[in-house]
């Protein structure tokens, strides 16, 4: 089944005076102006936030048309579900034209989840151990001690998101800064300093799905027609330390990132050799260090060697996080998963300006990953 992207847009990133809602509307109008479709021709509709609303209320400003518009909450797998729904509903039939949104307005501050929402006793937050910053830490500490990376290497690839999302319009944070400076930001919870830390933020992405011959051919002055080879979205399963886990089992670990990945990449009929351009969750730098290895694209440990090489800079072997990622650009949770698409259509296309990474690449993947254990990998081609 061939799906095309036939248009992608996002808002900027960050904290302003508009609603998530506004946002949304913003971001798939300016979706829909980009692949050349009047809201009219959208057949169904598949999108969500974690705090800013109701997806299907966006008709109201967008059109009452009557179309099918169902609500996606997937935790940071949101935009990655929403788009799943988008790309069956094409190859069911239900509709040729189809919109995937996501969008988020979180308060400043660290997320405040209930553990009874998450299937937890209200003793795992009474204990402290609903703070995520604490969970990342304790992964990552685990995962540099087994595997020989120094905090040197986290450094590295928040000093390396900064320095992208310096040339990103629409990104939160665009002010480049150093290893060193980012080394001495302040300890959140050991080994991760505050900036090598995501933020809460505000924003939208929407894309703009269709059949073959239901859209218009390549986006204007780039020659390029972007697919959708595949998109994945997988559970955690026994044996995976995850957020709110609250324990683990003895033994090797499962990786639901690796498992969401590997669907994908089965699904596309390629492997992880062919991706030219990426993009990882890194809700923290550690993050992005072992998405790296659980997707594909290095062994575990290679990671140091790698960053100090630069080959996942804009001009290295596989670029990683081309717009700064969630480092830089916040994480409105229902927006990051496909403003990771947005990022990469517009690479493959040819289109992203200062942060254009060389060629132009012609095979992308994104992924992102979100509590309980929630996975979402998609590749796209052109």
């Amino acid at each position: 089944m061939t799906v095309l992207v036939a248009g992608a847009a996002r808002t900027v990133f960050g904290r302003s005076a508009a609603s998530g809602r506004d946002h949304a509307v913003r971001a798939v109008r300016a979706a829909l102006a980009d692949a050349g479709i009047g809201w009219d021709r959208v057949g169904a509709a598949f999108g969500g936030s974690d705090s800013a609303g109701n997806a299907d209320t966006l008709v109201a400003e967008l059109g009452l048309t009557g179309l099918p518009f169902v609500n996606v909450k997937n935790g940071c797998a949101t935009g990655g579900s929403a788009l799943v729904s988008a790309v069956n509903a094409i190859g069911s039939g239900m509709a040729e034209v189809v919109l995937a949104v996501g969008f988020d307005k979180h308060p400043a501050g660290a997320f405040d989840p209930r553990p009874e929402d998450w299937g937890l006793d209200a003793a795992y937050g009474r204990d402290g151990l609903m703070v995520t910053t604490q969970f990342f830490g304790i992964k990552i500490q685990r995962y540099l001690h087994d595997h020989g990376i120094s905090a040197h290497t986290l450094a590295l690839v928040a000093e390396k998101a900064y320095r992208n999302g310096a040339l990103t319009p629409q990104a939160w944070r665009r002010t480049p800064l150093t290893a060193a400076e980012i080394l001495d930001s302040g300890l959140v919870s050991d080994p991760l300093t505050r900036f090598m830390f995501c933020s809460p933020g505000e924003g939208a992405a929407a894309l703009v799905l269709a059949a073959p011959g239901a859209a218009p051919g390549a986006a204007p002055g780039t020659g390029r027609r972007v697919r959708l080879d595949s998109v994945a979205v997988r559970s955690r399963r026994f044996g995976s330390f995850e957020v709110f886990s609250p324990w683990i089992p003895a033994g090797e670990l499962a990786s639901v990132s690796a498992d969401a990945a590997a669907a994908a990449f089965e699904a596309a009929g390629i492997g992880p050799a062919e991706v030219q351009v990426a993009q990882v969750q890194d809700t923290e730098a550690g993050a992005e260090i072992m998405h790296l290895a659980e997707c594909g694209f290095c062994d575990h440990g290679a990671q140091q060697r790698l960053v100090a090489e630069g080959a996942f800079e804009l001009g290295g072997v596989l670029p990683v996080n081309t717009d700064g990622g969630c480092i830089a650009n916040g994480e409105p949770i229902g927006a990051s998963g496909l403003r990771q698409v947005v990022e990469v259509v517009h690479q493959l296309r040819g289109t992203a300006g200062e942060r254009q990474v060389p060629g132009p690449p012609s095979v992308g993947f994104t992924h992102v990953y979100g509590a309980p254990g929630v996975s979402a990998c998609a590749v796209l081609s052109c």
